[in-house]
């Protein structure tokens, strides 16, 4: 069986036709600007259309999503997706089963299911994009929340607040790309979309002194919520996703970071880098196909 694999992000929409084992047989992306809920579901439409030897859809998607109903309470960077009831359009649209799973969650079952992580029965996934993403695995079962929120590390506190916002104080403020390239664009004096990660992790080890800086404090940011959940869950492993983990370098630099902390050994990057979404929506398509 052939199905049609998404992962949804806030920049880029990723699209596969993968096999119910896990064989990707076709792969393409597509760049999402703005957000644009519509440029993705047509996106989706169109893809499905291309191949039409697919049998079933499987979506990976950031926000609050409820995997049995199919419903998205909030779209994470989408907000066209809050409150959208998204299997059941697409099953009106395309007549074909739809799964759907939060990101991250998503990335931890590809890890479960082909990864690292195949023989753990307790460890986590910490993604890191245009905000921080997380998924928890304990005592063999993947936990989603009361109301499918667990996992969400990007709202834990990186250094105490102040008079601001709470918000300004957690991970999502202080260690995210988007906010390395909108602090160093302001140094710079770049529009942000001027600005990659890339370049700057380029200029930091080139020895940039703004880049050091700012890379420093990236680092800070992503070990003290690396150290809270070392802490709070006793993980076998924390599984590092991202575009930013798959630079030649990056994780043995973060390890150096994290010796800091003395969490060090628990830190690795996940198994299948960009295509983990992908395999991870699938398999839980084949687990809401098995009941």
């Amino acid at each position: 069986m052939h199905i049609a694999a998404f992962d949804i992000g806030g920049t880029a929409l990723k699209m596969g036709v993968v096999t119910q084992e896990g064989a990707i047989l076709a792969k393409s992306k597509a760049i999402v600007t703005g957000s644009d809920g519509d440029a993705i579901l047509e996106g989706v439409l169109h893809w499905i259309d291309t191949h039409s030897e697919c049998e079933g859809i499987a979506i990976s998607a950031p926000g609050y999503v409820n995997p049995h109903s199919g419903f998205i309470e909030m779209g994470g960077a989408i907000r066209k997706f809050d409150n959208f009831a998204i299997r059941a359009w697409l099953e009106e649209r395309t007549g074909l089963p739809v799964a759907i799973e939060n990101d991250a969650n998503c990335v931890l079952l590809a890890e479960r299911w082909q990864g690292r992580a195949a023989e753990m029965s307790d460890f986590l996934v910490l993604t890191i994009g245009t905000g921080i993403g997380g998924a928890i695995f304990c005592n063999n079962q993947l936990v989603r929340g009361a109301k499918f929120r667990a996992g969400e590390f990007g709202y834990m506190f990186t250094e105490r607040p102040g008079s601001r916002h709470p918000t300004h104080y957690t991970m999502n403020a202080t260690c995210t790309m988007r906010v390395l390239r909108s602090r160093y664009s302001q140094h710079c004096g770049k529009a942000l979309e001027e600005v990659s990660g890339e370049e700057i992790f380029d200029a930091w080890d080139a020895g940039d002194v703004t880049c050091q800086r700012l890379v420093e404090e990236f680092f800070n940011g992503l070990g003290a919520g690396l150290y809270n959940l070392v802490n709070l869950f006793d993980p076998q492993m924390i599984l590092l996703g991202g575009g930013v983990t798959e630079r030649p370098g990056f994780l043995a630099q973060l390890k150096q970071h994290l010796a800091w902390f003395g969490i060090d050994e628990y830190v690795d990057a996940v198994s299948h880098g960009n295509d983990a979404g992908l395999l991870g929506a699938v398999y839980h398509f084949n687990q809401q196909s098995e009941r």
